[in-house]
């Protein structure tokens, strides 16, 4: 048995040294993919509104840096100094920096009333189209601005504002869609739970359980 120990640890080291270089890196890559797309289904099935509040708060940011690499000179600068300059030097017809900060302050806004009416509800639906709205109109207005410069030359691999701009209506459009979808669930949940209240009261008499009650208010 002490031979055979001894023999089996000498089998398991070479096994472990004949590995690829590149097995180990493969195998991390397969596990943050698989968690990645287990939380993204569990947003998309539990919680749609979230995973638009994300997509909101992190697409934007990465388009600018795109941009500002693509039209930075030289190519090779960083996003933090790019966003400090456009921030000092603002301007509302050429500056892009502008885009995400307006997605991040209604993806925060939606988030804020998707947790305090509980998920779902008319104020959180209303709170959304009026953000979205918004939004939009703040977007329109800039596209009308930024729009005529785009003749001018640009960066090599510089697509120009066009694909912030429809990002930015297309996420617009996205949270007004996910929270009619979330509304109109809410409103047959609490449908079910009004039958059941009627269905309690009719079967025993006059009075409700104190915790129907509540459910049916």
């Amino acid at each position: 048995m002490e031979k055979k120990l001894p023999l089996a640890l000498a089998l398991a080291q070479k096994h472990g040294a004949g590995e690829p270089a590149w097995a180990r890196p493969w195998r991390w890559a397969k596990t943050a993919f698989f968690l990645v797309a287990m939380l993204a289904s569990l947003l998309l099935v539990c919680a749609p509104p979230l995973l638009v509040v994300l997509l909101d708060l992190a697409l934007p940011p990465m388009l600018l840096s795109a941009h500002l690499q693509a039209g930075a000179d030289p190519p090779h600068r960083s996003f933090l100094p790019a966003v400090l300059d456009q921030a000092r030097a603002f301007e509302f017809r050429s500056s892009l920096i502008d885009l995400p900060a307006v997605s991040a302050a209604r993806a925060l806004l939606i988030l804020c009333a998707y947790t305090a009416c509980g998920g779902g509800g008319g104020a959180y639906l209303w709170v959304v189209a009026a953000s979205a709205a918004a939004s939009v109109s703040y977007v329109l207005a800039k596209a009308a601005a930024v729009l005529p410069r785009g003749a001018a030359p640009q960066g090599k691999g510089d697509a120009g504002p066009e694909p912030m701009l429809l990002l930015s209506l297309s996420l617009a459009a996205a949270h007004v869609a996910v929270a009619y979808r979330t509304s109109c669930r809410e409103r047959r949940r609490l449908l079910v739970y009004r039958i059941d209240v009627e269905a309690v009261r009719l079967k025993g008499g006059h009075q409700t359980p104190k915790g129907l009650k509540q459910c049916s208010v």
